[in-house]
């Protein structure tokens, strides 16, 4: 049982906030979900969850979502690094704008500890695949992480204004069952979709480039960690430590999915880091957190989308 008894999770009816609301709800807390289901879904809110359909710019939606709350975690969020070159106006105004109202509304709300989203985008890009520690250059190359890494700094300093706990967790490349599929997020999610329809997997660059795969499951474990640990002012790695190119992810998936299909190349996208690795040493000092996935393992993810595809 936690010493929390009712959460706030901004974005609860997607990715990764629908998972963590099942978390949380096997916990024993209260949950309520803010989703403006702009890209999540109704369906993924987990039954016994009060939901409310509202955009988390909007200080009213979210005045009445914090009611009782003592502990939020912000998930919302325009999750596309490709996208917010183009789209930069509304990736800031969602997801800088979006926490700083957020953070205003909580200031006299009684929440007591605050979980940021955050990720490696807040990193400057890497020649090579070296884990990065949260010590390492602060230099985004996209819009996205520009907006990310001001609303840490935000989050950080007005949650310790106001008497706050609060916590910054840096996701990398997560996947897992459930991700709605988009043109800009999750690799994994996309190529298992166009080798289940018999296409071949695009892929942008060379392929070498390195990601740290981080399941679901392994991300809302350090959300519950950071939750139930000291973690109040610091800003934590959630990744593996593992480096795993592209290429290999669209070799291992067309084996399983549709052998003998020979991924497509398309030019390298603006704003997309070569290397991106977590070093993740300062959480499992930190919580004693640590990755139980500590390699990409994506059948339960190909099992969730050959159950749909049917």
């Amino acid at each position: 049982m936690s010493a929390h008894k009712k959460a706030l999770v901004t974005g609860g009816a997607g990715f990764i906030g629908h998972h963590l609301v099942a978390a949380l709800l096997a916990r024993g807390l209260e949950v309520t979900v803010l989703d403006d289901l702009s890209v999540g879904r109704r369906e993924n809110v987990p039954p016994g969850a009060r939901f409310i359909q509202g955009d988390v710019r909007d200080p009213e939606a979210v005045t009445v979502a914090l009611a009782g709350a003592d502990c939020v975690f912000h998930e919302a969020a325009v999750v596309s690094i490709r996208a917010s070159v183009e789209g930069f106006v509304r990736d800031a105004d969602v997801n800088l704008t979006g926490t700083l109202n957020l953070l205003q509304c909580m200031a006299d709300s009684g929440v007591r500890k605050a979980i940021f989203a955050s990720s490696m985008a807040v990193y400057a890009d890497s020649e090579r695949p070296v884990p990065l520690a949260e010590g390492a250059t602060l230099a985004p190359i996209s819009p996205y992480g520009i907006a990310k890494l001001a609303a840490e700094r935000y989050w950080l300093m007005l949650c310790a204004h106001h008497g706050l706990s609060g916590t910054v967790l840096r996701y990398f490349n997560t996947y897992g069952p459930g991700q709605t599929p988009t043109p800009y997020v999750g690799v994994i999610t996309t190529f298992i979709n166009r080798l289940l329809r018999g296409e071949a997997p695009v892929i942008y660059g060379d392929g070498e480039q390195r990601r740290d795969f981080v399941h679901v499951d392994d991300i809302v474990s350090a959300n519950l960690a950071a939750l139930e640990g000291e973690a109040g002012g610091l800003t934590l790695n959630v990744g593996t430590g593992r480096a795993t190119t592209v290429n290999e992810i669209a070799r291992a998936l067309v084996a399983e999915l549709h052998p003998g299909l020979e991924p497509r190349h398309a030019p390298a996208q603006e704003g997309e880091m070569r290397n991106a690795v977590a070093d993740v040493s300062a959480i499992r000092k930190a919580l004693g957190w640590a990755p139980q996935r500590s390699q990409v393992d994506f059948a339960d993810v190909v099992s969730w989308w050959r159950t749909r595809a049917k």
